[in-house]
């Protein structure tokens, strides 16, 4: 499964926020996990390193993004991906439509968000960090052990 983590979850981690952590750097967590990637986007990690920048200093910032880096995928931002955004005009903040289409292209099944609403437009499942986790993590734990 391939998943696409936007800002707020990726600042979540690399923050270390509560409650969210809990659920996020699960999620994040996936990306070492047979049968998962996870994705974030150029954009996604510049909106990350200025928040966990405010919270540490820069270098810390940086080393903390290397880390991350080390273990999820980089979607690309392609001129198609800017296009796409530009002719949709279901998309309200031009963002999140980047961050969509960066996914699409990626081919991901579902966008990682606490802000869902900014996704109405969606053709892709979003989902809030617990509302993953309850659905793929939980829910697939379940069913194995019925097994």
């Amino acid at each position: 499964m391939k998943i696409f983590a936007d800002a707020n979850v990726i600042v979540s981690v690399l923050n270390k926020e509560y409650p969210l952590f809990t659920y996020s750097s699960r999620i994040i967590s996936l990306a070492s996990s047979t049968g998962f990637e996870i994705y974030s986007s150029p954009i996604c990690l510049a909106i990350a390193f200025y928040f966990v920048e405010k919270k540490c200093r820069a270098e810390k910032a940086k080393q903390k993004i290397d880390i991350l880096c080390r273990h999820i995928k980089i979607a690309e931002a392609k001129e198609n991906v800017v296009s796409l955004t530009l002719k949709n005009k279901t998309i309200l903040d031009f963002e999140d439509g980047l961050e969509y289409y960066s996914a699409i292209d990626s081919k991901c099944d579902c966008i990682v968000t606490e802000n869902t609403e900014d996704f109405h437009f969606s053709k892709i499942e979003v989902l809030k960090c617990e509302a993953f986790f309850e659905k793929y993590m939980v829910g697939k734990r379940r069913n194995h052990e019925k097994r």
